[in-house]
């Protein structure tokens, strides 16, 4: 089926009405907007606590349930499959049903599965269960970027995303940190009951604070064939499967540095683990830094403008970190070139789905489902592929880097087009408000 542009791009921007608009003036919106935040960014947190809290665990599950150590590493698949595919289905039923009631029934299943999981006997229990706890988890991920669509347009939006970003850069960090501490008191099983608390939490959260963003006059029917419509108009969006296809390389980037990182400074460069630390939160860091100054970027400057720069710039310090591998330079060029990669993938990730949701705020659970679980997917393949190569270099890391930012270049310039986004996507602060009434009570 040919590609077609956007076709609501030069006016989904706009806010809904001018009434709302005034509506929400009134209401402090600086103060919702915080109040927004912290939910939406515990929200967000849910899906890297769910990945990454237990990676340290492996071992005594490996003893505790008598398997075996790839078997153990399946769990860790099964939850990014159930990731994916858990977006792509929510994402698709909250067009229909509105955002709050399958929010709260999926983080109320995630509680539940979560502690299924702590009194689990066999691993393949263990397999099942965590493919639902990515599933249900999804819903957190997803519907945030919904209902931020909902709620805001242009600039505004463009801040909020990227101030969410300063989540999903934070929480990986974190999260093994606070697994290590339940093993420290616990075993592996008290991690789950710790992420069934915290889903109780966000279900108490989300029943007090979260008013539904999405009205009934704006959804569409639940149906199969409506859901695979809705998917349909995506993939046949040639600027959409563009922005989809940047984020996805830019994910690519992260995660070929996550999965190679402590083969390469650990094993070869022979840094002890707090300087491993260190590094990785260097790298992490950097990635939140600058997602968070393109929060202020984007207040200015168009993102298409903003991503037009800097994806070439990735390249070239891709292309300079691999010339740093093949000709051994040493730690401190590879360090430098990954972090200068981070920083600037920091511009890129919070940037692609600004766009692609603008033009799609009537499907803005798909759209955003579709671009959660391609780039989980793509990240996933991309992490194994350093290691089918010699782990005696960081080449292949530096290598795989490069792959991603020139294809990111090649896909954002002849399908996403910067140059069309500019001129149909208007770019206007006075027009880019909150275009609907408060979502939460703050």
């Amino acid at each position: 089926m040919p590609f077609r542009s956007s076709p609501d791009s030069a006016t989904d921007v706009r806010p809904h009405s001018a009434a709302s608009t005034t509506s929400t003036r009134s209401d402090r919106p600086e103060q919702s907007r915080l109040v927004r935040l912290l939910i939406f960014g515990a929200l967000v947190a849910i899906g890297p606590l769910t990945i990454d809290m237990y990676l340290a665990a492996f071992p005594t599950v490996v003893t505790d349930l008598a398997t075996t150590e790839a078997t153990v590493q399946l769990t860790l698949t099964a939850t990014l499959v159930g990731l994916a595919t858990g977006q792509l289905a929510i994402g698709a039923v909250s067009d229909a049903l509105g955002r709050r009631l399958p929010l709260i029934v999926s983080l109320s299943a995630y509680v539940v599965i979560s502690a299924l999981i702590a009194l689990s006997s066999s691993i393949e229990a263990l397999l099942a269960l965590r493919f639902l706890q990515g599933l249900t988890a999804a819903a957190g991920m997803v519907l945030s970027q919904a209902m931020v669509r909902d709620l805001y347009s242009g600039s505004v939006m463009a801040t909020f995303i990227s101030r969410l970003f300063l989540i999903v850069g934070v929480a990986p960090i974190i999260a093994p940190t606070l697994g290590a501490q339940f093993l420290h008191f616990g075993t592996w099983r008290s991690i789950f009951w710790g992420l069934a608390v915290f889903g109780l939490l966000l279900v108490v959260v989300a029943s007090l604070l979260v008013r539904e963003t999405l009205p009934p006059r704006r959804r569409t029917t639940l149906r199969p064939s409506t859901m695979l419509g809705t998917y349909g108009v995506l993939v046949r969006d040639r600027r959409y499967v563009g922005l989809v296809l940047t984020a996805c390389t830019a994910m690519g980037s992260l995660f070929a540095y996550i999965s190679s990182a402590t083969f390469i400074f650990q094993d070869l460069y022979g840094m002890s683990t707090q300087q491993y630390a260190l590094v990785f939160a260097a790298g992490a860091g950097a990635l939140t830094i600058t997602s968070q100054i393109n929060g202020f970027l984007v207040q200015r400057w168009h993102p298409a403008a903003i991503m037009r720069t800097a994806l070439p710039v990735a390249l070239a310090v891709a292309l300079g970190l691999l010339a740093a591998a093949l000709l051994d330079l040493g730690v401190g060029f590879i360090v430098a070139g990954v972090v200068l990669v981070m920083g600037v993938v920091g511009f890129v990730m919070p940037n692609s789905p600004v766009i692609a949701l603008a033009d799609h705020g009537e499907r803005a659970g798909a759209a955003a489902a579709l671009l959660g679980a391609s780039s989980f997917t793509f990240g996933a393949l991309v992490s194994p592929i350093s290691g089918f190569f010699d782990a005696s270099s960081a080449v292949p890391m530096a290598g795989v880097m490069v792959g991603c930012a020139l294809t990111s270049v090649v896909v954002f310039f002849t399908l996403a087009r910067p140059g069309d986004i500019l001129r149909t996507m208007p770019w206007n602060e006075d027009e880019s408000t909150t275009p609907a009434p408060a979502a939460t009570r703050g």
